[in-house]
């Protein structure tokens, strides 16, 4: 089960997530659900389609189980096989 202790080490494909940090500006508060995720991107499915953005750059918000967690994208930036089993 995902806890905010453990998230970093589960897949967030099917996550909604949101952006709540960003050194572009623009990005900030721009939301959807994670349908694809590579080393350094995410795809969120938004109102406006889907969009590509990076994760290294970016504070995220997930929402999963009547919870939520934000985390920095530096702990994200790797391969979700990678990630996988590791500690935040």
């Amino acid at each position: 089960m995902i806890t905010k202790e453990n998230i970093t080490s589960h897949e967030l494909i099917g996550l909604q997530a949101q952006i709540v940090g960003s050194s572009n500006k623009q990005i900030i508060g721009l939301a959807g659900k994670v349908v694809d995720e590579t080393k350094f991107m995410f795809t969120l499915n938004t109102l406006k389609g889907n969009k590509k953005f990076p994760k290294e750059t970016a504070r995220w918000k997930f929402s999963f189980n009547n919870d939520q967690t934000e985390i920095e994208g530096t702990q994200l930036a790797k391969r979700p096989y990678e990630r996988m089993g590791m500690k935040a």
